[in-house]
């Protein structure tokens, strides 16, 4: 099996690559059969777009902080353990904005869209799911539609909810909302298509941002899960992905 490893820039992350390069033939990444992701959640996030992109297998090895998503990290045995790795595969969102100058552009997300002000003024959202409005205003410092995979990343720190990876869920979870103050966000099936309709755009300009890539003055953003798009991670068999989602919501 032809790995290529692909390491964050950290000291620690750096060294396992070093490691696992002199015991493994490193391959470039177009012609490997899987990417070995090195550090943590930032870096596992990168892989799997470059997964995304080359339509490459990500097998992740934590050398980060928390690293939710990755494998404990060792450098025996690797063949072994990629051969009995358990696949877990995932549709990515994607993202369409229309932008306060008339253009349109799209962007995919493993982990989040997310919407934020741009100014010290709090953004106005029109929420709408599948043609109907949900919200006729919501005031607050943004919104985060999340996927299982980024379920314990920011919309984690926004107090919104951890999903197993086979709940058939999406997570919209707000940004410091004010109106109306007690909402709290909602879950929704897979297929749910979200618009977010930006109120009084000029006055206050809202960003948007499809994991890392962000466009900013945003009018409308529409988001939906693409089926037609997939990535697979490899997990060991002992990690027990559903024991730590469990865990995790227990967590002081």
């Amino acid at each position: 099996m032809k790995t290529c490893f692909f390491a964050a820039e950290t000291h620690g992350a750096q060294e396992a690559r070093a490691k696992l390069s002199a015991a493994y033939e490193h391959t470039p990444m177009e012609d490997a059969d899987v990417i070995v992701a090195l550090g943590g959640d930032g870096s596992m996030l990168r892989a799997l777009h470059e997964g995304l992109r080359l339509k490459k297998p990500v097998y992740g090895m934590n050398r980060g902080s928390v690293g939710f998503l990755l494998n404990e990290y060792s450098d025996k045995n690797l063949m072994q353990r990629l051969e009995r790795a358990q696949v877990v595969k995932l549709n990515p969102l994607r993202m369409k904005v229309t932008t306060m100058n008339g253009g349109t552009q799209d962007a995919l997300a493993i982990n989040e869209v997310s919407l934020l002000r741009e100014t010290r003024q709090a953004a106005k959202l029109k929420v709408t799911i599948d043609g109907v409005v949900r919200l006729d205003e919501l005031i607050c410092d943004g919104i985060i539609f999340s996927t299982p995979a980024g379920s314990t990343a920011y919309n984690l720190s926004a107090h919104g909810p951890i999903i197993p990876l086979s709940a058939g869920i999406l997570a919209l979870t707000p940004i410091s909302a004010f109106r109306p103050r007690r909402w709290r966000g909602a879950l929704l099936p897979q297929s749910a298509r979200l618009k977010l309709t930006i109120m009084e755009a000029r006055n206050r300009p809202v960003s948007a941002v499809a994991d890392f890539t962000e466009i900013r003055d945003v009018e409308t953003v529409e988001v939906w899960q693409d089926t037609s798009v997939e990535i697979s991670l490899l997990f060991d068999p002992e990690m027990n992905l559903d024991e730590r989602m469990i865990k995790e919501q227990f967590m002081p």
